[in-house]
């Protein structure tokens, strides 16, 4: 009797759905539609917007980087021209936490869109360190969140974030009280049981809004490849631990500049084992005093110490946090590797401790980075190698749990390459939730939700933006194959000068080569290529009147021709008249 009585209590609350999409049933009362413009189909760049009628709410800003063949652009940020239409309706913008792939874009959306930010204690001093960077921007309203707060957002939603763990500190998920219902977002999450901070995730939240009715669950997929949980934080501590204890000269640690525990359990080891700490890097420095001014890092005075200092200290008391964890080509690691940072070289015996995971697309820099800290005689240890780091995100059963806590009536994966939504929505079938109340979004698809129903609708406007140095969207398709032809077969530039009424040339033509062969090696091939040149110009003058237009266009189609002919590349062929 117990048993039944349990399940009366927990209907299938999908069924009713199931049911009214087979009839085309588009639902009734109030609407709300769920419009990710990045996070779906790739790792970064996560925004997502919640709209109603009256009001718009924002979930993150974030970037990406670029890949290999995205040539000179620096990041990558999500096509936010929807918001920029709609920004009228936009009540705010909360942020989950304070990693780059949830705040990286935000300096760009506010620059063209104002509305207050809305983040925890931590995220928001990120963020002010990151907009320093950005003098230009308007005056921005921060307003800081607590989890259990209860927040009212225009006249449409109420917002209350819960407390999650992930590899940093103070992130949570949202409860979103919205006219159709409520809608569950868990940003970034794990289900740490023994978190560094002791502050494990908010179950009796998540539970509460589950018992409530939950019409939609948007839950992080990054790490569902991964059967079992996800290993502690505090595991990493212990490794690192012990892993100083057998170190014989200076110890090198590189993390996230943002993993605040990370930071702090670092120091911890280096306290333990009588070693001072010295930090580098721009983002590490300005990290590590925020955080200590916040009160999220607190150590004994003279702990940390003055960069400089490090000369003074036998080569056994020192410990240095520096950035460069992805082969960044400036970073202060970077630097160490090639040997030229101005104040620190690496020596042997001297061990670098690289604690994170390689983001995707910087395998080859971090590899690197790796193999020449190993020609300089550094001991390395790494991911691949030993314990030194733990990945914030939720596997299998983290993510089973998820759902069973929050029993959604629909669900949307996000966060995550597109294989990894798939394997979301299969797992979350295997937790009972219908396979036709899960929806697998693009960035730019619309769902359309109401208290009963869940369906597709018009698609917005989304994509990317690349931004290469203070450029922001100059550099399209266009711009981005042509580096891309000038990296893999360089180009040859003609330069002609022609008399203005004969249009005869008033000197020879001047070939120039950049990346394409070497003009020392090449004087067969280019004395060639000067004489079909010459050819093309004696034939253009011939005609009654000069079109160089017609010319420029003629020595290209010829010069390609003849330099594939030859070598079977095909440089960019820039033809320049100049007039006397």
């Amino acid at each position: 009797m117990e048993k039944q009585s349990s399940e009366k209590k927990r209907p299938n609350r999908n069924r009713r759905y199931s049911k009214a999409k087979k009839r085309g049933h588009q639902g009734s009362g109030p609407r709300v539609s769920v419009i990710p413009l990045g996070g779906c189909g790739e790792i970064g760049k996560n925004m997502m917007a919640i709209e109603t009628e009256k009001d718009i709410l924002v979930i993150d800003a974030g970037l990406m980087f670029p890949n290999e063949e995205m040539f000179g652009v620096d990041i990558i940020i999500p096509d936010f021209t929807y918001l920029k239409k709609n920004a009228s309706h936009i009540r705010g913008i909360f942020l989950t936490h304070g990693h780059e792939d949830h705040i990286g874009a935000l300096p760009y959306v506010l620059a063209q869109i104002k509305c207050p930010v809305y983040g925890t204690k931590l995220t928001l001093g990120l963020v002010k360190n990151k907009l320093l960077e950005h003098p230009n921007l308007p005056p921005i309203e921060f307003i800081q969140i607590n989890p259990r707060d209860k927040i009212k957002i225009g006249t449409s939603f109420t917002v209350e974030p819960y407390r999650v763990s992930h590899s940093i500190v103070d992130g949570v998920g949202l409860g979103i009280h919205t006219p159709a219902g409520i809608i569950v977002h868990t940003g970034d999450f794990k289900i740490d049981q023994t978190p560094v901070d002791g502050e494990t995730i908010d179950f009796h939240k998540l539970a509460e809004l589950g018992n409530s009715g939950v019409l939609l669950l948007m839950s992080d997929s990054t790490n569902v490849e991964r059967s079992g949980y996800s290993r502690s934080e505090k595991e990493v501590g212990g490794y690192l631990d012990e892993i100083f204890s057998e170190a014989k000269r200076r110890i090198m640690v590189t993390t996230f500049a943002s993993n605040v525990h990370r930071i702090k359990q670092v120091v911890e080891a280096a306290i333990n084992h009588k070693r001072k700490v010295a930090v580098t890097g721009m983002s590490m420095n300005r990290t590590v005093e925020m955080a200590t001014k916040l009160g999220y890092l607190d150590f004994p005075e003279g702990t940390i110490i003055p960069f400089e200092d490090i000369k003074k200290m036998p080569a056994k008391k020192v410990v240095v946090i520096t950035t460069g964890s992805q082969g960044e080509p400036m970073s202060a690691l970077s630097r160490l590797a090639t040997n030229s940072h101005r104040q620190l070289k690496i020596q042997p015996q001297d061990m670098v401790i690289i604690s994170a995971r390689v983001i995707p697309g910087n395998e080859a820099a971090i590899g690197r980075t790796i193999n020449n800290l190993f020609k300089l005689g550094a001991e390395v240890i790494y991911e691949k190698v030993s314990e030194v780091h733990v990945s914030g995100h939720a596997s299998q059963e983290e993510l089973k749990l998820m759902l069973n806590l929050v029993h959604p009536r629909f669900f949307v994966p996000i966060h995550g390459e597109y294989r990894h939504l798939v394997h979301h929505a299969q797992l979350a079938e295997k937790v009972n939730v219908l396979k036709e109340n899960i929806f697998i979004l693009d960035n730019g698809q619309r769902l359309e939700l109401t208290k009963d129903t869940a369906r597709i609708g018009r698609s917005v406007q989304t994509g990317i933006i690349m931004v290469d140095g203070k450029g922001v969207g100059d550099v399209g398709s266009v711009v981005l194959r042509d580096r891309q032809h000038l990296a893999q077969d360089g180009m040859v530039i003609i330069i002609l000068a022609i008399e203005k009424s004969s249009g005869k040339f008033i000197s020879e033509p001047e070939i120039i080569s950049r990346g394409f062969v070497y003009l020392r090696h090449a004087d067969e091939l280019m004395t060639e290529a000067m004489a079909k040149v010459t050819t093309v110009v004696a034939e253009s003058s011939k005609k009654a009147s000069i079109d160089h237009g017609a010319i420029k266009s003629d020595l290209r189609d010829t010069l390609r021709k003849f330099f594939y002919a030859k070598t079977e590349r095909s440089p960019m062929v820039l033809p320049v008249i100049i007039e006397v």
